[in-house]
């Protein structure tokens, strides 16, 4: 196997923000945990990147894959930046070690490949969604025009593509052929859910509840679910079930804050966890009625994959990529058809609910994606880069 590098980059930022990890950040830490002791740390500082010596690349490992770690925990960093500095002057060969990104970070820069490019280094990128570029009117302004890049940038410098699906690779490729750029060799490799280490506790609500799992964000559809709460509650009154929103509040979703924050009639009825570690959230999740999903676009949807782990129904938006992984077995529902997902929450509700027990024998089927699976197609994919059967674009 060539020498592998992995770009904490990400990482790193988020830990000192001190913000918990998103679906991507989990599955840059299985790549850490996976090659720990193997590969070594890449930093993207600016216009330098810089790889870290072995020694130093398996603390920093070690610090990001501690789920109790913190800013505190990071007193070492002024030896982490010395080690940089030392790695940048002292260990230029790289010439045919595999660079993962696994985090999108840094990929908008062109020079970040192409640098190291330069030195022998292969790059490798994950791509876990075009949604910028496709759906533009669920994200931040401009970042149509930063995802364009980043994924130009893939496409250009990449020496080979990792997806999470293959509705990411159709729209990766529609991609390709609008900007007239070749895909580079390409792997679908899915991804496993990361609660599977975790058990769940007591109930901590007596209550019929539903979870959201998700940041708050406009494409998450969180307001209509809070609307349609109200209206439970004007239906049904204290009978009317709860519902718990795990995630951090996201961008332009400042009619749902008003809701959470103002609404009596949700008050004691919805209840926002912005930061729930994993043994909550896997509580939460195991003892639900129902994991709920009404995004309008998603590249993967990694709490559909950890609901139906954990044997948990899931109610979903009517998304092919959802179908691509769970086939038939959960609910589906355009996101757009309020009244038909009220009608499956108050029958999702009920303690003899058949729809809920006709699901939960169909999870049998369920062909969970393991981490073991993954790394195998990826080893696959390294392998086929390695035998030289193509010629990169440079």
């Amino acid at each position: 196997m060539p020498a592998i590098l992995i770009d904490i980059s990400r990482l790193l930022y988020r830990r000192f923000a001190n913000r918990l990890p998103t679906g991507v950040d989990r599955v840059s830490l299985e790549y850490l945990r996976r090659y720990n002791g193997v590969a070594r740390a890449a930093l993207s500082l600016g216009r330098f990147h810089i790889v870290l010596p072995r020694t130093a690349s398996g603390r920093a490992f070690q610090q990001l894959t501690d789920p109790s770690g913190g800013p505190s925990h990071w007193r070492f960093i002024p030896q982490l930046f010395v080690a940089a500095c030392i790695g940048f002057w002292s260990e230029r060969n790289l010439v045919g070690a595999i660079l993962f990104n696994t985090g999108h970070m840094g990929l908008g820069d062109s020079q970040y490949a192409s640098s190291l490019r330069a030195r022998g280094v292969r790059p490798v990128f994950m791509v876990h969604d075009l949604i910028p570029i496709t759906h533009p009117e669920f994200c931040r302004p401009g970042e149509r025009e930063k995802h364009w890049r980043r994924m130009h940038n893939v496409l250009r410098l990449s020496h080979g593509i990792v997806t999470n699906s293959e509705d990411t690779l159709a729209s990766l490729t529609v991609f390709s052929k609008a900007v007239s750029l070749p895909m580079p060799p390409v792997l679908v490799a899915p991804l496993a859910p990361g609660l599977a280490r975790v058990s769940p506790a007591a109930r901590q609500i007596k209550e019929p509840y539903f979870v959201v799992l998700s940041t708050i964000e406009p494409r998450k559809n969180h307001s209509m679910l809070l609307h349609l709460w109200r209206r439970l509650r004007e239906e049904m009154g204290e009978k009317a079930p709860r519902l718990v929103i795990i995630g951090q509040r996201g961008w332009e979703c400042e009619n749902v804050v008003d809701l959470l924050e103002r609404s009596e009639l949700l008050r004691g009825f919805v209840f926002e966890l912005p930061r729930c570690n994993d043994s909550d959230l896997a509580t939460y999740l195991h003892h639900a009625q129902a994991l709920l999903f009404p995004s309008f676009v998603e590249g993967y949807g990694m709490p559909l994959i950890e609901a139906l782990a954990a044997g948990v129904p899931v109610v979903a938006s009517n998304l092919g990529v959802f179908r691509e992984f769970a086939a038939d077995i959960p609910e589906y529902v355009d996101p757009l058809d309020p009244q038909r997902w009220l009608a499956l929450i108050k029958e999702y509700s009920s303690p003899e609910s058949t729809k809920r027990a006709a699901q939960i024998d169909r999870m049998r089927t369920f062909e969970l994606p393991t981490w073991d699976r993954h790394f195998a197609l990826l080893d696959s994919l390294l392998l086929r880069l390695d035998s030289g059967t193509r010629k990169l674009e440079r």
